[in-house]
């Protein structure tokens, strides 16, 4: 994710609690989404795609935080 911002991101996970919290969250969902589409977890393709809409709602916020921090 975001690999054009890799050591923003590395920077930012190491001073903003807040980002450190969506990151992981982020990944966290991802890593469900995938158990779930690999049939390891069970899950009904709606719950799926409200995870993803979390997750892509996750995936805005970061990217607000990073493009901020990018120009401060």
């Amino acid at each position: 994710m975001f690999p054009e911002y890799r050591d923003l991101i590395t920077s930012l996970k190491t001073t903003d609690l807040h980002f450190t919290r969506l990151f992981d969250q982020h990944n966290e969902l991802d890593q469900k989404i995938q158990n779930m589409e690999d049939g390891i977890e069970m899950a009904t393709p709606a719950e799926i795609d409200t995870l993803k809409r979390e997750k892509l709602q996750l995936k805005d916020e970061l990217y607000v935080i990073l493009k901020k921090a990018e120009s401060a």
